[in-house]
């Protein structure tokens, strides 16, 4: 007797597609050229070039990088200098941008130093996960008051310096002329040089020269001022309710912050990145901490000068600083204390509605 087998049904073929692979993007950047390296996720390397720092190239540098798989992640050198029209590309073409340090230098003893091995590296920093900082868009209120701030300090700089020359010159003039001048308060000295008539003496000249400098320059520092109050109330006004709180200060903090506060994910998180948070620094049994000497010094020295006002003019805070000092407190650790607690707040105010609904302390 035979047995028959029962006839198998055959499947359609299928189509064999390849499976596309996630990529990682890192880029070492410079001013006229980008060097960029691509990893797979499971750290193999693939490929590294170059590409110009130009909106073609930034294209080219995506379109390159695409080719090698699916690409979600890019880690970008130098995000707020050289590296920032990239990242700003590389974030509206939906690719999460990572904001990269340079390598250690203990890496770079064993494995050279490269713009290629730099871009590798960026790369395999966002794939450990030991780069994890999302960078400032560079877009918005918060850097159009960096651009206004930073004409505003080489402004306030030059005007001081033409003050000194101007003082400078004053000594070597006629001893009459320089008599007249010298019993008069700044301004009216200014003035007064500015208007000097023309006697073909180089001293008067030079006078009325610096005179109309600092003059100018005056009218600069006061346009820039206006647009950097300006820029604050129309982002964040109640900032400049806080007591303290300056148009100036107000903008160094968030010039600090950048336009997507929401990326520093709690108010610790702004304290060290205003270099007001202690620094764990312990070792067996001795348990200590010493000062953060690091982060955005412009925000510290705000915090710092919101801290003077406050002790002139808050009465909560001189208490506090009266209550400290009896505790053997001096008062340069007090207002350590005291800047922790003012970053605390500011960042209360920085934060949009919906990141504060999501905090822990929200709830």
């Amino acid at each position: 007797m035979t047995i028959t087998s029962m006839p198998q049904p055959t499947l359609p073929a299928q189509p064999e597609e390849p499976l596309v692979e996630d990529v990682i993007l890192g880029v070492d950047t410079h001013k006229d050229v980008h060097v960029a390296a691509v990893i797979t996720v499971l750290g193999a390397f693939l490929a590294h070039q170059e590409f110009p720092a130009t909106g073609a190239g930034y294209r080219q540098l995506l379109s390159w990088a695409s080719s090698f798989g699916t690409l979600h992640r890019a880690g970008v050198e130098c995000t707020g200098s050289y590296g920032a029209a990239l990242a700003r590309f590389l974030s509206r073409e939906s690719v999460q941008v990572v904001e990269v340090n340079q390598p250690d230098r203990a890496i770079r003893r064993k494995h050279g130093k490269s713009d290629a091995v730099d871009a590798e590296a960026a790369a395999r920093a966002v794939l450990s996960g030991r780069a994890d900082v999302t960078p400032k868009t560079g877009e918005g209120p918060a850097a159009d008051m960096r651009v206004l701030r930073l004409a505003k300090e080489s402004a306030v700089k030059a005007r001081t310096q033409a003050k000194n020359q101007l003082k400078a010159v004053l000594l070597g003039v006629d001893p009459v002329l320089r008599e007249a001048l010298s019993k008069l308060t700044n301004t009216a000295l200014i003035d007064r040089c500015a208007n000097l008539p023309d006697a073909g003496d180089a001293a008067v000249f030079t006078l009325r020269l610096l005179a109309q400098r600092i003059q100018q320059l005056t009218v600069e520092v006061k346009e820039l001022a206006r647009r950097i109050t300006a820029a604050v109330r129309r982002c964040h006004p109640q900032l400049l309710d806080v007591i303290g709180v300056g148009p100036d200060s107000a903008a160094a903090l968030l010039i600090a912050a950048g336009d997507n506060p929401e990326r520093l994910s709690s108010e610790a998180s702004f304290a060290a990145l205003c270099g007001v948070s202690p620094v764990e620094q312990s070792s067996g049994k001795t348990q200590r901490r010493r000062l953060n000497r690091g982060g955005n010094r412009q925000a510290n020295a705000a915090l710092y000068r919101i801290i003077v006002t406050r002790l002139r003019r808050d009465a909560r805070t001189r208490l506090y600083l009266e209550r400290r000092t009896k505790e053997g407190m001096s008062k340069r650790e007090i207002i350590r204390c005291l800047k922790r607690y003012v970053a605390r707040e500011i960042y209360r105010h920085i934060q949009p509605a919906s990141a504060l609904a999501a905090l822990p302390s929200a709830a």
